[in-house]
């Protein structure tokens, strides 16, 4: 049995994989930060303070999902 990794803002690669596979119709390219925020704090396994993001950790996961996408 496996269990799923605890998702907090700083794992930005692993919440990129969460979030190519739980939203594929995403235009990821012209997601607000607030958007991504909302769809962020929604995964299973998120366990982190909402309130912890900001521009920085936004961007981070917002670039490993397009490279994700590319692949």
């Amino acid at each position: 049995m496996s269990v799923a990794k605890a998702l907090k803002w700083t794992d930005a690669q692993d919440i990129a994989m969460a979030l190519a596979e739980a939203h594929p119709a995403v235009d990821v390219k012209h997601l607000r930060f607030t958007e991504l925020h909302k769809l962020v704090t929604g995964l299973d396994g998120f366990v982190d303070e909402p309130g912890k993001s900001n521009e920085k950790l936004l961007e981070a996961i917002q670039m490993a999902w397009l490279d994700e996408i590319a692949d």
